[in-house]
């Protein structure tokens, strides 16, 4: 199947990084239902830096609400090549290098522009592919093998577009490197054309686009960077009988939880105010029981 080019556009003011809209239609298609009783069919790309700022607000939802819900991972193909671009505000590498700065004070999570400036994506479909096919090898490892690629060109200027990068994400998440490879180069290719066709059917037109969706598809649309309590309302508001569970905000939890977290997102889980989640972070680093690494906008905190 020939792929036209889809070009991005990034605006903090919105929230999301955008496609053109001649790149969607309205036609509608039915979700299917999922297991549990809501469903959050969530549309991204690896170098979407308004998804990667709502990571603190889903890794909350997931706390409080985690038994009613699961998230789909769709992958929708923010940048296929940066040629006969006729963009706005991002309209090549360079213009990107500005915005992920720009976008890494807005949503207070580290990214460093830098990388468009010495080794640039000339696409997001490789890792956008390499995504589905750590799909087939699983959900629970896909989604850390999306977390891991986002740390790797977020915070550490890694080219993702690089197989040598994806390799090594997949090595450091339990992926079979040789299965990633192979399917890389075969099946997941399809699933990454099937996943653009959905979302040209559902109309999206940027990201993160997130359909919250419940058995009966019902479905309430929550598109862009939002607070989260927008996220939380739209649960809500398609399973009323959902009661917000408590958990345990310690960092021994958390990092129990999640073995990596920004600033930001132990701030947002642990309750604690951005300044004084760093002051803390930094005295458990200080102390030996967490690790760092440490990027030019931010730290990432590491389980020991």
């Amino acid at each position: 199947m020939e792929t036209k080019p889809i070009m991005m556009h990034c605006d903090i003011e919105t929230g999301a990084c955008e496609i053109p809209v001649a790149q969607a239609t309205t036609e509608d298609t039915n979700i299917a239902a999922a297991k549990k009783p809501i469903k959050l069919l969530y549309f991204t790309d690896p170098i979407c830096s308004s998804c990667w700022g709502i990571d603190p607000q889903l890794k909350k939802l997931a706390l409080e609400y985690g038994p009613y819900f699961e998230v789909e991972y769709r992958m929708g193909g923010l940048l296929s090549s940066w040629d006969a671009y006729g963009g706005r505000d991002v309209n090549g590498p360079k213009s990107v290098a500005q915005h992920w700065e720009e976008a890494g004070a807005y949503y207070e999570m580290p990214i460093d522009g830098d990388l468009w400036l010495e080794d640039p994506l000339p696409s997001s479909y490789p890792p956008s592919i390499a995504f589905k096919a750590a799909q087939l090898q699983g959900e629970e490892k896909a989604a850390a093998f999306l977390r891991r690629i986002k740390e790797m060109i977020f915070l550490e200027k890694k080219n993702i577009a690089r197989w040598d990068n994806l390799a090594l994400a997949a090595e450091q998440t339990g992926l079979d490197v040789a299965q990633l490879k192979s399917d890389f180069e075969g099946k997941a290719v399809e699933l990454f054309q099937k996943d653009l066709a959905l979302a040209r059917q559902l109309g999206v037109r940027g990201f993160p686009t997130i359909f919250v969706t419940d058995e009966n598809d019902k479905r309430v649309l929550v598109y862009g960077s939002r607070p989260y309590e927008q996220y939380e309302q739209a649960l809500l508001q398609l399973h009323p009988e959902a009661k917000k569970q408590e958990y345990d905000t310690t960092y021994t939890s958390l990092f129990a939880k999640y073995s990596s977290l920004t600033t930001k997102e132990f701030a947002v889980l642990s309750g604690l105010e951005t300044g004084e989640a760093e002051a803390y972070l930094q005295e458990l680093h200080a102390e030996g029981k967490i690790g760092k690494y440490a990027s030019k906008n931010g730290a990432l905190w590491l389980k020991q």
